[in-house]
């Protein structure tokens, strides 16, 4: 599988790092899949709506940027659908036909523009929980992980 995950935001501290790090490493025999970290932008005390908007729309832009023509988009949003780790091995060796790279992309804390929704090819959902950012890349490394497994034919813990 080749892939990439677009997401807002640096892994700051050491635990969250090592832990993609490990899946990335582990993802490394199934093909390449890339990091591209953007800048979260700050939100200033007393942000107004139209502050929130502006920066929604800076990120976006700055996803936007590091798309590629051809890439199946999967953005990461709390309305979009939930797989089972079985289903979403389909999925992911569904879009592996078409050649195409897999790029899913993670917001910043405020969200995803319009602009990336509407070139997102689809939504996905991790759970209906919230989670922070950081633990969204790990957990979203390991069900990609998975899900290689699972196509792969080899054993995985359900």
């Amino acid at each position: 599988m080749n892939g990439a995950i677009v997401c807002v935001g640096r892994l700051r501290e050491k635990y969250w790092a090592d832990a993609a790090a490990e899946y990335l490493k582990r993802l490394s025999r199934f093909g390449k899949m890339e990091i591209v970290e953007l800048p979260d932008l700050p939100e200033p005390a007393g942000a107004s709506d139209a502050d929130r908007q502006r920066i929604i729309a800076r990120e976006g832009e700055a996803i936007l940027s590091r798309l590629k023509p051809g890439d199946h988009v999967i953005a990461l949003c709390v309305d979009g659908p939930q797989y089972e780790s079985e289903r979403f091995a389909q999925r992911l060796a569904q879009c592996g036909l078409t050649g195409q790279r897999t790029a899913f992309v993670i917001g910043g804390s405020l969200g995803l523009s319009p602009a990336v929704l509407q070139r997102a090819d689809e939504k996905m959902s991790l759970s209906k929980m919230t989670f922070p950012h950081q633990l969204a890349r790990v957990l979203l490394l390991e069900q990609i992980y998975r899900a290689c497994k699972i196509n792969a034919g080899e054993k995985y813990h359900k």
